[in-house]
């Protein structure tokens, strides 16, 4: 999720539908500019100011000063001095610099989806909102697909399907802003068979400040002879507000030819056959429950390769606390000729529910076009505003009895009634897992399972129950390991996903595993990323509270 994040989230439709049915989510120029011969889409943002050249600035004075200092985490309010809403990337340039003159410390936001108060801290006094650089376009002299950084993945999903087949694979959500989705890494429901979105990535234009405090922007490739490549590495993985502003993403899949828009990016399946399948509460015990999310995830474990002829299934396993009334199974495939759609879903249906004893009802089940399958309530969360609390854990190998113990007994205690407050579990690895773990900056390159826990709720006096829950939920299902999913070698788990930011992570008291915050976020691509940020930040003008740190005597002005 998050304005450094997306959310593969199917936690509102998953509710909505318990309530209803359980009742009975190459460096390039300075600035990067696409060629005025470039098939571009101009977003509605970018249309409304193409007749000024100056960007808005807004005061806490404007009426539009309350929308613009909130995303979708409503824990948080900023109180910035000014928000800037660029039409340009010069314009960006401009108000970096003018927050750098007046000593006024910057922060970006794209989509607003942030687990933390990155943003929206009482020390950022100047933000920059970059919902206006949403123009789509194919960039013919470096062949590939130009994305504004304010653009959403669902103004992207359409762009790019409805003018040119393609699609890149990014997460569900199609609010999310693009700028911190990429930056963090990037996964959708065509991991599996495409990898993350980073693996797509070509170049990136970025705002940077340098040690004089001049603000300038800087386009970074992935050629190996880009003396910048170091910072397009960096924003493969390293995470959003770390070393600029992103402003741009170029998109060229590697092996394509790119020579055409249509050959830039991979074509997505035609359609695809989806599917809800619900295990009630009241028919699953302990027993039940366990071997329900141990078929789950060992089902994937089998079919973790690369080559695997199952890749193309892409599922979440929605586990809320018991008060939501079911367990939920979101799922979709292709149905590609010679595919047996139906039979494959099935079979994976059965193997899930198998030994179970409570059994799983199909809610829904329907076959429909790529493009609006991107929309179908299944997947596509469309956030509405609440107090979110998140937390992420990879996993190696299916469900160890004591994990999946641990799950079952805080998703039922009867001293927390919430439906908002649980775990998605969905599918990771394949194609994901053929790119090594320094190739880019998002280590995580051996895992067959990504875990969202989440919490979501309105009414601030509730901030401490919940957070207490989702505290103690998560540590103990990491109880073995010290409250922390560690990332070892031969261990079950395998670090955190910084795109669902986790601040507790680097509180011992409650991270009481051997690693540190970094360690399980970045593993050993750390100090590569701190030798980037020295580099591209070295006034620590672009920080939060989860940012790479410089190093040892390298303190930030």
């Amino acid at each position: 999720m998050t304005g450094t994040n997306a959310t593969p989230s199917t936690r509102r439709s998953f509710l909505g539908t318990t309530a209803a049915v359980g009742a009975g989510v190459a460096a390039g120029p300075a600035l990067g500019a696409v060629p005025a011969a470039a098939q571009a889409h101009t977003g509605p943002a970018a249309t409304a100011a193409a007749a000024t050249d100056t960007a808005t600035y807004i005061g806490k004075d404007s009426p539009q000063y309350g929308d613009l200092t909130r995303g979708v985490n409503q824990r948080w309010a900023g109180t910035p001095e000014w928000v800037c809403v660029p039409h340009t990337t010069a314009q960006v340039v401009a108000a970096v610099q003018k927050a750098l003159d007046s000593g006024r410390r910057p922060a970006v936001r794209g989509g607003g989806h942030c687990f933390e108060d990155f943003v929206d801290n009482a020390d950022v006094r100047a933000l920059i909102d970059l919902s206006a650089l949403d123009t789509i376009a194919y960039d013919g002299a470096r062949r590939a697909i130009s994305v504004g950084a304010g653009a959403t993945l669902g103004e992207i999903n359409e762009q790019l399907f409805k003018r040119w087949g393609v699609a890149i694979p990014g997460g569900s959500c199609p609010t999310v802003g693009v700028g911190g989705h990429v930056s963090g890494g990037g996964y959708g429901p065509l991991n599996r068979t495409h990898g993350l979105t980073v693996d797509h990535l070509y170049a990136v234009e970025v705002v940077v400040a340098d040690a004089t405090g001049t603000a300038r922007a800087v386009v970074a490739t992935r050629e190996p002879e880009d003396p910048r490549r170091d910072l397009w590495w960096a924003h493969t993985g390293g995470g959003g507000g770390n070393f600029g502003i992103v402003t741009r993403y170029w998109f060229r899949t590697p092996g394509l030819g790119g020579r055409t828009p249509q050959t830039a990016l991979p074509q997505p399946p035609a359609e695809l056959l989806v599917g809800t399948v619900l295990w009630q509460w009241a028919d699953l015990d302990e027993r039940s429950f366990v071997r329900l999310v141990k078929n789950y995830s060992a089902w994937h474990a089998a079919h973790n390769g690369a080559d695997d002829p199952q890749r193309d299934l892409y599922s979440h396993l929605a586990a809320f606390h018991r008060s939501g009334g079911a367990v939920a199974l979101n799922v979709q495939l292709s149905t590609a000729a010679g595919a047996d759609p139906e039979g494959r879903l099935d079979a994976f249906v059965a193997a899930v529910g198998a030994g179970v004893g409570a059994r799983g009802v199909t809610v829904e089940r329907r076959r429909l076009p790529w493009l609006l399958a991107t929309q179908w309530s299944g997947f596509a969360d469309r956030p509405s505003g609440k107090r979110i609390k998140g937390k992420s854990a990879y996993h190696r190998t299916a469900f160890d009895d004591a994990q999946a113990a641990a799950l079952h007994r805080h998703l039922t205690r009867a001293d927390y009634d919430h439906p908002g407050s649980g775990v998605l579990i969905a599918p990771y690895g394949g194609r994901v897992n053929t790119v090594a773990p320094d190739a880019t900056a998002l280590v995580h390159r051996d895992s067959t399972l990504i875990l969202m826990y989440v919490s979501e709720w309105t009414d601030p006096a509730q901030d401490a129950q919940h957070i207490a829950f989702q505290r103690e939920f998560y540590e103990d299902v990491y109880a073995a390991t010290g409250g922390a999913p560690v990332d070892t070698a031969g261990s079950s788990t395998a670090g955190a996903y910084v795109n669902y930011a986790d601040t507790d992570l680097r509180d011992p008291s409650r991270n009481r595993s051997a690693q540190p915050w970094h360690q399980l976020y970045y593993g050993a691509n750390y100090a590569r990323l701190q030798e980037v940020k020295a580099r591209w930040d070295p006034r620590g003008v672009f920080r939060h509270a989860l940012s790479v740190e410089p190093r040892a005597g390298r303190a930030p002005r």
